[in-house]
């Protein structure tokens, strides 16, 4: 099993930059991806951005060129760089660990808030 926790969110003024960190209890190495997913009020969950095991990376076109993930696989950690935040980018940010046949980890999530 993996537990995931993230860290990194907070308030930000519009145009400005947060790193969001997801720390795994496991070796993310079993995760065939990571991936971070975000959730505003009264909307459903989106993907954000994810990573393969492979080092291959995919991002929503809402944050392209603003976003960038990455993995650290000797600290069992993903992280999201955000710069040019706009206050549309407000939302829970969720890490997820999937596994394929073996299911699909989430952490318990990381607020953003982005003031205009």
């Amino acid at each position: 099993q993996v537990q995931l926790v993230e860290s990194g969110g907070g308030l930000v003024q519009a145009g400005g930059s947060l790193r969001l960190s997801c720390a795994a209890s496991g070796s993310i190495v079993s995760c065939n991806a990571m991936g971070w997913y975000r959730q505003a009020p009264g909307k459903q969950r989106e993907l954000v951005a994810t990573i393969t095991s492979g080092g291959n990376t995919n991002y929503a076109d809402s944050v392209k060129g603003r976003f960038t993930i990455s993995r650290d696989n000797a600290k069992n950690t993903v992280y999201l760089q955000m710069n040019s935040l706009k206050p549309e980018d407000t939302a829970g940010y969720y890490c997820k660990c999937s596994r394929g046949f073996f299911g699909d980890y989430w952490g318990q999530g990381t607020q953003v808030t982005v003031s205009s």
